[in-house]
């Protein structure tokens, strides 16, 4: 029996097919095929009972229909069985779940299985996305490493990933910065910190304006000038957007975190006459107020909450700027999907966004691409409340990296103080960027979390060190056998597997690709966050009970193959979810 890569794709054509064999409406069969409580199998088709139902049909019949139809060859490779009502367990037999990991050898013959989910779709991820002349702090590290590893999950699967980060380096802020820099700069201080002092201006500079009438319209005065394309006004903004750009750098390198793009909301400046125009030309659009306004009446909460696309003074908004960085999206990048990825706070404001994007790419025409506001929750302190320091401000990302890898350094130190210092501080990098990376990772992105040191840095439990840790333990396993994890030669004997514990580590390895459908769907990692976490301990129950260098050569094989795809599994993952993996720990 031949064996693909995604066994359920495989399972859901098969049963298809004999859909028609056996006579049933095949078009409108779905299968429905999904991993199964591994106590019934590895894989359920449960579509028979509402297809039987919807034609009222006896359940369990029409299963056995099915499964009577089913190939000889797929038998070869899976014990079927009926279950209930009518749903169709498929568990996969010991020669075929080596066969399967044979054929997957390494990181390359995966993704060029996994691929075939989003071959050749583009994909626009637009995450990070901070406002210049502002620090990056804890709370900006959820859309980073949630919307970094999303893209390489998507890339791993065979979509064509375009990174950009839509900076935030426009709006009425830059006035209030310009006259700060202009009366209030701190050179030393600048040449020190830039963006700290460029932070301090605009806090600096926002207080006179409240305080001082004429400070606002001073203010205001040089935020016209920037708009009306003043040189030294425009100067003095790039040179702005140069030092924060330069300054987030610095963190994406730490982290790992390359763009492809860095569109600004200025980019999208001479864009927007068009934005308006539609809008109007359409019939979507209205004057209410002054302002142009787009109302959606047959939406419940939006009925009279106007998405507004002109100000009343003739500004431009985000909703402006985001309509405009939709259709260069759609026309530039000719994008298939385009994922966004803030904060749950503006969730309105993305369903609005779309909700009026399909409109009006329907009236005009445009091809509509798929669309995904992938939000997500906080960051609390131990009280519960938004993570702060004890003075009450935000946490400096750049300080939370340095602390988690000192705090890691000093773990390193206290487990294996006789490497040499640059070796524990190469892994205490690993793990200190990793335990802060996957900490926020392996929660459902949805919900709020707490970050406590002690558990992110927890060598027990679904935590980074934790997983670092499986790994450096099967690299010496191989170590202290004298063997190469990718060498083929010390696995080619394999024989089928036989124990409990053989199989139930070898079912679970057979279930990546299941995991990488579900993650991709729906856009959330902590599916693989889990699987890996559920690996690392079904490995452990694994070689806790069977001895993997014993003299037989066929079982020896087989479980020094168990013990390198476990490996290969572990870092192709961890690496997916933006890890960097050590060999020793």
């Amino acid at each position: 029996m031949h064996v693909t890569f995604n066994l359920a794709a495989e399972l859901d054509a098969a049963l298809k097919a004999a859909a028609a064999t056996a006579g049933l409406e095949a078009d409108a069969f779905n299968p429905e095929v999904r991993p199964a409580d591994p106590r019934h199998g590895d894989f359920q088709a449960n579509g028979v009972l509402g297809y039987a139902k919807a034609r009222k049909l006896n359940p369990r019949a029409t299963a056995e229909q099915l499964v009577k139809a089913l190939p000889d060859s797929l038998r070869e490779g899976y014990d079927v069985a009926i279950a209930g009502p009518g749903f169709i367990n498929f568990t996969l037999k010991p020669a075929i779940l080596l066969q399967w990991l044979q054929t997957h050898d390494n990181a390359e013959h995966l993704k060029s299985g996994a691929s075939a989910l989003y071959h050749g779709q583009r994909y626009v991820v637009d995450y990070s996305s901070p406002n210049t002349a502002k620090q990056l702090h804890v709370g900006h590290i959820r859309s980073m490493v949630i919307g970094e590893a999303i893209c390489r999950l998507l890339e791993f699967c065979g979509a064509k990933v375009t990174r950009d980060n839509h900076i935030g380096d426009w709006g009425t802020q830059f006035g209030k910065l310009i006259w700060g820099y202009t009366n209030l700069l701190d050179e030393t201080a600048l040449a020190r910190d830039p963006l700290e002092e460029l932070e301090r201006l605009y806090k600096a500079a926002d207080a006179a304006s409240k305080a001082d009438p004429a400070t606002l319209e001073a203010a205001r005065a040089e935020l016209v000038k920037l708009q009306q394309g003043d040189a030294e006004n425009l100067a003095l903004w790039k040179k702005i957007n140069a030092i924060s750009s330069g300054a987030f750098q610095k963190i994406y390198e730490r982290l790992d975190i390359k763009f492809d793009y860095e569109l600004g909301e200025s980019f999208y400046n001479d864009k927007l006459p068009r934005i308006y125009d539609e809008m109007l030309e359409t019939g979507l659009a209205e004057e209410s107020q002054g302002a142009l306004v787009v109302f959606h009446p047959e939406h419940p909460r939006f009925k009279t909450q106007p998405f507004i696309v002109r100000k009343s003074d003739g500004a431009s908004n985000y909703a402006t700027t985001d309509l405009a960085t939709m259709l260069y999206r759609t026309e530039h990048f000719n994008a298939d999907a385009i994922i966004v990825l803030t904060d749950t706070r503006q969730n309105d404001h993305f369903e609005q966004l779309w909700l009026t994007t399909q409109k009006w790419y329907a009236k005009k025409g445009y091809r509509l691409p798929k669309f995904e506001h992938v939000s997500f929750g906080s960051i609390l302190g131990e009280d519960g409340k938004a993570i702060k320091t004890r003075s009450g401000d935000p946490i400096r990302l750049q300080a939370l990296l340095d602390e988690a890898i000192e705090r890691a350094f000093a773990l390193v130190t206290e487990k294996s103080p006789d490497l040499p210092e640059a070796e524990r501080r190469d892994i205490a990098d690993a793990v200190g960027l990793g335990a802060v990376r996957y900490a926020d990772l392996s929660q459902n992105r949805s919900s709020d979390y707490v970050f406590n040191w002690d558990k992110i840095l927890s060598f027990d439990g679904n935590t980074a060190p934790y997983l670092l840790y499986a790994v450096t333990r099967v690299h010496s396993i191989f170590r202290k056998a004298g063997l190469d994890p990718k060498d083929a030669a010390a696995t080619s004997a394999a024989s089928a597997f036989e124990s409990e514990h053989e199989i139930a580590l070898a079912r679970k390895l057979a279930g990546l690709p299941a995991v990488l459908n579900t993650t991709t769907a729906q856009l959330r990692p902590h599916f693989l966050c889990t699987y890996l976490y559920e690996l690392a301990g079904t490995f452990s129950s694994f070689y806790a009970a069977e001895k993997v260098i014993v003299d037989e050569a066929p079982v020896r094989a087989r479980r020094l193959l168990l013990c390198a795809r476990t490996l290969l599994f572990l870092e192709t993952g961890l690496n997916m979810l933006g890890l960097r993996t050590l060999s020793r720990m």
